[in-house]
């Protein structure tokens, strides 16, 4: 549940209430996410299991490639983000799914790189905002 109240007075207000602003963020970045893929004739949709592994994003083409996006507001959480595409990606039956063609963590800024565990962490300028 959100904790800010309509109307939020000024920016600072928000920026007070990093869970509310983490979920503006995260759905600014699904609409991008969405946006992108259209064209691709490519699908958005939301992982969740029963042991409450998530991932925000995934994304499927129509020629059966995917890739796993986890959206975090602050670096602090990438090895977070990173750990839990890690998990998610070995839980998958990639016999049925194929491997993923990426493992993502999307950030407000800063720089895209490769981690070393293979996950790309892509700022959302990246994706042409």
């Amino acid at each position: 549940m959100c904790s800010f109240q309509w109307p939020l007075t000024s920016a600072s207000a928000l920026t007070k209430d990093l869970k509310t602003l983490g979920l503006l963020f995260e759905s600014l970045v699904m609409r991008y996410l969405r946006v992108l893929s259209q064209p691709l004739d490519g699908e958005v949709f939301h992982y969740r299991d029963k042991s409450n592994l998530k991932v925000d994003a995934i994304i499927q083409l129509p020629d059966n490639r995917w890739g796993a996006f986890e959206v975090k507001l602050g670096s602090a959480r990438i090895d977070e983000a990173a750990a839990s595409l890690l998990k998610f990606a070995t839980k998958i039956d990639t016999t049925k799914t194929g491997t993923p063609t990426v493992l993502a963590v999307i950030t407000p800024g800063g720089y895209g790189y490769l981690r070393p565990d293979g996950i790309s962490v892509i700022p959302l300028s990246a994706l042409g905002t």
